[in-house]
């Protein structure tokens, strides 16, 4: 599948990058302050983008790759906001055998967007996960705390319709 991801534009506030600026100052000089923050920027921001990762660079006097490095490497950042409603498609073994790759695909098709990515109007975010302890209702997936059981690829449509309106 082409990727066809559209970047959503940063819309951080001045009260936030005065934030960062405060926590960045907090931190400098300090061995390890990256990590914290980092992890104090999403607590800001809700996610890392390219212009938070730039200011935490400039601020802690590192390069811009070794933010990005950091930022890459631990699953618990998020390069991207998280949209509106949070779709987590199993890929455990239970449901990957039962057909979940193509319910996955089928919900990449419908959004527009691949697994790991939020749509550009910020209504979903889209992952791929492992198992979501529903084994018996393989294959399933969850958006937001609502659990859909059996699906088949014919299903997400309609599932998605009830989140759009």
């Amino acid at each position: 599948m082409q990727n066809k991801v559209t970047a959503i534009p940063f819309r951080g506030t001045p009260e936030q990058e005065a934030k960062l600026k405060e926590v960045i100052a907090a931190h400098k000089g300090q061995e390890g302050a990256l990590m914290p923050v980092l992890q104090q920027a999403q607590d800001i921001y809700g996610y890392l983008p390219i212009e938070v990762q730039t200011m935490i660079a400039e601020g802690l006097e590192i390069s811009l790759e070794q933010v990005y490095g950091v930022s890459t490497f631990y699953s618990w950042f998020n390069l991207e906001p998280k949209g509106e409603h949070l779709i987590r498609v199993c890929l455990g073994t239970a449901c990957y055998v039962k057909g979940s790759a193509d319910v996955l695909a089928e919900l990449e098709k419908q959004l527009g967007v691949e697994a790991g990515h939020t749509t550009p109007d910020g209504k979903f975010t889209l992952e791929a996960t492992r198992c979501l302890g529903c084994c018996g209702l393989a294959p399933v997936f969850v958006v937001d705390d609502e659990v859909y059981g059996r699906m088949t690829p014919a299903d997400v449509k309609g599932i998605l319709d009830k989140y759009r309106d």
